[in-house]
């Protein structure tokens, strides 16, 4: 069945409430009974209870289990390389020894040069950039918002420019059904390598950030908060709730252990190193087909199983203070996994409605080949914002887009890139995505205030890409 404008008002109900309430449960139940008020007909008691068992099915998809229960191990892991020392001997190593870190810049700098060398996976991204750059970022007095700026700009926009990783195998898989399809000719991997330079909202997003960490020049939300922790210490807004529990971001290293930063490097390392092996392993000898959510799954486990034997072997923690640690940081991030299985119930609910196939067809065979890839830019924005997820935005928008652009004679190379870049702009906006959840569960932000600060900021770098789309359209 066909809902047509109705389909559009569930994800509008939950991103306004939780932006103007903050209350990001509430919002998003409301967005999915909604959604479901309108699949039942109006029926308020059918509406509830299939809102009950959309939220239940979430854990019938086993990729979405997966990324939940890494939400929850996560936890351990920050709560124990804290416990060891490991942080704490990290930053007595850059600031103290060798005073790599002076100040607030080499701090975001630290966070945003980790952003760009691990590009493997978003979500590893976001964690190891966020863990290795809190206790910095808290040290020189750097909002909260601001790390988790830098933490969510650094992610996406760097797998979809390096996408030798899961998000090059979906949309080499993407591409590769519209050449069966007879659509497109040619090879799925050489449109995806031809289409990069023209990712410019990624390029530009990536270029921004580092120019708001050399010249400090904040405006907007983000202004008010950065003025906050630097005049007040506070790196948190007064009354905000962080989306990580105190109990992982604020342990004490264990009394009688000396604190050194190969307690928190050698786990990160694993974690790495254990994505392409997990990619490797997945996609059958192929990293490009390797399963994103089953690897990060395998290698938060990696990394917690080192964690066991490594501290255990240096006598930092025995068995039970291993154990007591690892329930402790799961405990914590209780909030981040709610709110995710929250967006990952509304995000199927909307698929469920077609919001994203009804949005698509408002502009299918109504532009010129012109500002093709311009206007599926901003579709692809408009779908993301609204259903929260990249991935789903490129399913979505991908066969059409293409379609689009063979009809309207405009360039495929840059119609793909504008699916892409308009997918991870959505997504730096929406308070339902789950990229943007991670980058507040990194940085331990309020997730509204993250959101309310990196708007402005998307937007204006949307707009110059949007510019850059049209220059394109005239002139190739």
């Amino acid at each position: 069945m066909e809902y047509g404008i109705l389909s559009i008002i569930p994800p509008i109900i939950a991103i306004v409430l939780s932006i103007w309430s903050k209350q990001v449960f509430i919002s998003l139940f409301a967005g999915i009974l909604s959604a479901e008020f309108i699949m039942t007909n109006f029926s308020p008691l059918m509406a509830l209870g299939n809102s009950i068992d959309g939220i239940v099915n979430v854990f019938a998809e086993d990729w979405i289990t997966k990324t939940i229960m890494f939400s929850f191990l996560v936890g351990a892991i920050i709560t124990m390389i804290q416990a060891s020392g490991g942080v704490t001997g990290f930053i007595d190593y850059l600031t103290k020894k060798t005073k790599t870190i002076k100040n607030k810049k080499g701090a975001m700098l630290l966070c945003y040069i980790t952003g760009i060398i691990i590009f493997i996976e978003s979500s590893i991204t976001i964690l190891v950039s966020g863990v290795v750059a809190r206790p910095l970022t808290d040290k020189y007095k750097i909002s909260r918002e601001k790390l988790a700026f830098i933490c969510d700009s650094t992610s996406a926009p760097v797998c979809g420019l390096i996408p030798l990783n899961s998000w090059g195998a979906t949309l080499i898989g993407l591409l590769g059904v519209q050449i069966s399809a007879g659509v497109l000719t040619g090879n799925p991997v050489e449109i995806l390598i031809k289409s990069i330079p023209y990712e410019f909202y990624s390029i530009v997003a990536l270029l921004s950030v580092l120019y708001y960490i050399l010249t400090d020049k904040d405006w907007g939300p983000m202004k008010k908060a950065e003025e906050r922790a630097r005049t007040t210490g506070q790196v948190l807004r007064e009354g905000s709730v962080p989306l990580v529990s105190t109990d992982a971001t604020d342990v004490p290293v264990k009394e009688g252990v000396k604190p050194d930063m190969m307690n928190m490097l050698l786990p990160l390392i694993v974690l790495i190193v254990m994505m392409p092996i997990s990619l490797y392993v997945t996609g059958e000898g192929n990293i490009m087909q390797g399963s994103g959510s089953t690897s990060v799954f395998w290698a938060v486990l990696t990394c917690l199983l080192f964690c066991a034997v490594y501290y255990m072997s240096k006598k930092i923690m025995t068995l039970n203070e291993f154990m007591q640690y690892l329930y402790s940081g799961i405990g914590s991030m209780v909030p981040v996994a709610t709110i995710l299985i929250f967006a990952f119930a509304i995000g199927n609910s909307i698929s469920a409605l077609g919001t994203g196939e009804y949005m698509a067809s408002l502009v299918q065979g109504r532009i010129s080949g012109t500002l093709g890839p311009a206007i599926i830019f901003i579709l692809g924005g408009i779908i993301a914002f609204s259903t929260g997820t990249s991935f789903g935005t490129f399913a979505i928008l991908i066969p059409i887009a293409m379609q689009m652009a063979v009809a309207m004679d405009a360039n495929i190379y840059a119609s793909a890139a504008a699916v892409i870049s308009g997918g991870i702009m959505g997504d730096h906006c929406s308070p339902i995505s789950d990229t943007t959840i991670m980058a507040s569960m990194a940085s331990a932000s309020d997730h509204i205030d993250h959101v309310k600060t990196q708007l402005p900021y998307a937007l204006l770098s949307g707009s110059i890409a949007f510019v850059l789309y049209i220059l394109t359209g005239f002139l190739i």
